[in-house]
């Protein structure tokens, strides 16, 4: 049984920093390209970032490249999301997936987490 388990959103105030973990198990994390995405209150499922089973390769969303940093550990079958300089706006429920392909598209991804909210205060 796969899982994927997020941690670390909260509450924290604008221009301040979280770090997100997503621990994965029942497969091979390291065939895997990780992604993490989010969900707004009444809005659609938004892709942030992806990266490629090796961790060579990374792809962002223009509205936090430059602020967020995705990482992973093939190890420790965990990936990762440093946010920094949060604003409002990257409020949300942020969840990560695991999918063959390196791809920015929701249908790529075969594996979802339960989603860890973030709330920026402003």
């Amino acid at each position: 049984q796969v899982q994927l388990v997020e941690s670390g959103g909260g509450l924290v105030q604008a221009g301040g920093s979280l770090r997100l973990s997503c621990a994965a198990s029942g497969l091979s994390f390291s065939s895997y390209a990780m992604a993490w995405f989010r969900q707004a209150p009444g809005k659609e499922r938004e892709f942030v970032v992806t990266i490629t089973r090796s961790g060579g390769g990374t792809a962002y969303a223009g509205s936090v490249k430059g602020r967020f940093t995705i990482s992973r550990d093939n190890a420790k079958n965990t990936a990762y999301l440093q946010m920094n300089s949060l604003k409002s706006e990257d409020t949300a429920v942020y969840y990560c997936a695991a999918g063959r392909t390196y791809s920015a598209a929701t249908h790529d991804y075969d594996y979802w987490g339960q989603g860890t909210q973030v709330t920026v205060s402003s």
